[in-house]
């Protein structure tokens, strides 16, 4: 019954605006056939046809959101790739960008999990986003991220290239029927916490790590204050891993019934970020680039964003 109430929502809203289109073509074909001065109407045509327009943007938007689980937060992981000491620090600027982007979207945002390196950053961190097609738009960050610069961590200044590999899973707050978990597939370890937290950080054992035995999926979570809420987050965490390898498996099939190579997926997609010797940021999938690198980190994602889902219509 939900979903049908959304289905009947979106209908609803595009009969509507083709309503409002015919009306205003049935107004220009007046002011056309009469003679006289038309100002003031014409400025009224003008102003509906401006909202008419922005409306029809903002329903084609919400149609390239239109994937499964779109709707839903995030869970999103950032793993250091290749580039030591540097990639673990853009690890953790990449975190930073992700949680800006939802401050600025006026969403809520938590970092679950994280795994500090040994001189500066991240080898690893989670962080789960609350919000209204999350999911949708995080999709466009799946992959490869790519940092040009002049390393902080170097004597001689030179420039290093560092990665970090981003993963986007849909945030389930409720059991979903396709994913069914048996608990002896399960293998769970306690474990003291580490880095900054609450009282219990470092003096009981309320990490949580989850194995799946099947898949060899493992995840961890230690940013909550208690074992039970690690367990909790955890096992969310596992079930979106698992729901996401189920969508991947689909994309693949109908990839392959299309004629599509397979290998077109998300993996193998990457964005780069140059802040030495120019700056610039351009997002290899969809060709969208910019100069403003700083505004980019700073969480100004959007344009990003949209020109991916933009791309992905077009394909």
């Amino acid at each position: 019954m939900q979903r049908l109430t959304t289905l009947r929502g979106k209908t609803e809203r595009w009969s509507a605006l083709e309503r409002r289109v015919d009306d205003v073509a049935e107004l220009v074909e007046l002011v056309q056939l009469e003679s006289g001065d038309h100002t003031e109407l014409e400025e009224d045509l003008s102003k509906q046809l401006t909202e008419i327009t922005a409306d029809l943007d903002a329903g084609e938007f919400e149609l390239m959101l239109d994937r499964p689980y779109a709707d839903h937060g995030a869970v999103v992981t950032v793993t250091a790739g290749a580039g030591g000491v540097d990639a673990q620090d853009w690890t953790e600027m990449v975190t930073r960008m992700y949680l800006r982007w939802a401050e600025r979207k006026g969403f809520k945002a938590e970092l679950v999990d994280s795994t500090e390196g040994e001189e500066a950053g991240f080898k690893n961190s989670t962080i789960e986003i609350d919000g209204p097609y999350v999911y949708g738009y995080m999709l466009s960050e799946r992959g490869s991220h790519r940092l040009v610069r002049l390393s902080p961590f170097d004597s001689a200044h030179r420039r290093q290239t560092s990665f970090a590999a981003v993963e986007v899973l849909p945030a389930l707050k409720e059991a979903i029927p396709e994913i069914v978990i048996d608990p002896k597939d399960v293998r769970i370890d306690i474990f003291r916490a580490t880095g900054a937290g609450g009282q219990n950080v470092n003096k009981v054992s309320s990490a949580v790590r989850m194995t799946h035995l099947p898949t060899g999926i493992v995840v961890t979570c230690q940013n909550e204050r208690s074992q039970l809420q690690n367990r909790e987050v955890a096992l969310h965490i596992l079930q979106a891993r698992l729901l996401d390898l189920e969508l991947r498996k689909r994309e693949e099939e109908q990839a392959r019934l299309r004629g599509d190579p397979v290998a077109a997926g998300f993996g193998n997609r990457d964005r780069s970020y140059v802040l030495h010797p120019y700056s610039a940021v351009k997002d290899e999938r969809s060709g969208y680039e910019t100069t403003d690198a700083l505004g980019v980190l700073d969480g100004d994602l959007d344009p990003f964003m949209e020109a991916y889902l933009r791309s992905l219509m077009r394909a």
